[in-house]
């Protein structure tokens, strides 16, 4: 894990990260250790107790060091989990923004989409994958105890929860990391990711079932009665299953209505006038060419500015041949320009990136300004589309 030294100013906290403490840094990314868990450790570390007390029952208060010994390693194996998604998806092109030690044990965030379905399968199996390595390398460090001491309870036990750990993982249903793999095999298959998260989802809601028809199930067909922590823990585990599978299906659907949105069909149709022209010029170029705005441009066709309508508007008809259009025009910055062909998450892509220049950007097609894309327009057809 890398570490990095305190800088001589704080800077300010990204509001969107996890609440929590940054404790260091991975892949140029904080790792943020949350409150919840430090209420995962007290239950995990109670729990653990009275396996604890039945293989040393003179230990005393040692019972609940060793106990929280375990808990400790056991996090630790769920941070090198999050720790190898970061690094893979580092490695196929994102920027990692946060890996997060959690209640639910941990997650990994970063920006940008998988451009492949590969990317994706690559990014998910490597968590799982690594925890079972860990499970085979306290396995076999178990094995090579001479006598069953504490350290070897502790390898036993660790190497028990990094196999159940990865396996769970790699159950076929999102938000699990199966579920990322399923996600991006449908997408391989079928060429549409936004399939593969649905089917995901789908099949992530028959897993959160399973998981509680299983815990709830199995006592009893073994003969066991079915505890009131049961009940409550797999409950718990099953809602947040469901939650995320549900959240998943949302987001498919969404970035598919995303994927309908176009620049072409939400921008303006504009013409463009030399920065010289007058009012009076721009109005009749407007009319000639069927558009309701004007975009000033230099005389290599590099737009610069573009006209207020209202502004236009309240220019006096005697005084139109004589005002020039600059007068009433508001200033583009450099990038502030998109491509008349982006549309879906490379249109958004594409505006996100210059949105803070201007509210308002010009439209070209192969450099020559053919409309104006207002961005609080594309603001209300984003969210249109994630309420269907």
């Amino acid at each position: 894990m890398e570490t990095t030294p305190a800088p001589a100013r704080r800077a300010p906290r990204d509001p969107q990260l996890t609440k929590g403490w940054i404790i260091g840094r991975v892949s140029g990314a904080p790792v943020v250790l949350t409150p919840s868990w430090f209420l995962a450790a007290a239950v995990l570390t109670v729990l653990f107790v009275p396996t604890v007390r039945s293989f040393a029952p003179g230990l005393g208060v040692g019972t609940y060091v060793v106990s929280f010994v375990f808990v400790l390693l056991l996090f630790v194996s769920v941070f090198l989990h999050e720790v190898a998604h970061a690094v893979v998806a580092r490695s196929r092109g994102h920027q990692v923004t946060e890996l997060a030690v959690t209640l639910w044990g941990g997650h990994t965030a970063y920006s940008g989409t998988s451009r492949r379905p590969l990317d994706g399968i690559l990014v998910s199996v490597v968590g799982p994958l690594t925890n079972l390595l860990l499970a085979l390398v306290c396995w076999l460090a178990f094995l090579a105890q001479p006598t069953m001491t504490i350290p070897a309870l502790l390898l036993y036990a660790a190497a028990f929860s990094n196999a159940f750990v990865g396996l769970f993982n790699l159950l076929p249903g999102l938000p699990l990391d199966g579920g990322q793999i399923l996600e991006s095999v449908v997408w391989a298959v079928t060429g549409s990711r936004t399939r593969g998260t649905i089917v995901a989802g789908w099949v992530g809601r028959v897993v959160a079932v399973g998981v509680v028809v299983w815990a709830l199930g199995w006592p009893v067909l073994n003969g066991y009665q079915v505890s009131l922590f049961t009940v409550a823990w797999s409950a718990l585990i099953g809602a947040f299953l469901w939650s995320g599978a549900g959240a998943a299906i949302r987001n498919g659907r969404t970035r598919e209505a995303v994927a309908g949105l176009s620049v072409a069909a939400l921008a303006y149709p504009a013409v463009a006038v030399p920065v010289s022209s007058t009012v009076s010029d721009a109005v009749a170029s407007a009319q000639r060419a069927g558009a309701g705005h004007v975009v000033l441009v230099e005389a290599d066709g590099r737009p610069v500015a573009y006209a207020d309508p209202a502004a236009v508007a309240a220019v006096p008809a005697e005084q139109a041949p004589r005002t020039p259009v600059g007068a009433v025009a508001v200033g583009l910055p450099a990038t502030a320009w998109v491509d008349v062909h982006l549309q879906g998450q490379d249109m958004l892509d594409a505006v996100a990136a210059v949105t803070r220049d201007a509210p308002v950007l010009a439209v070209t097609d192969g450099g020559r300004v053919v409309g104006l894309l207002d961005v609080a327009h594309v603001v209300a057809a984003l969210k249109g589309a994630r309420g269907r």
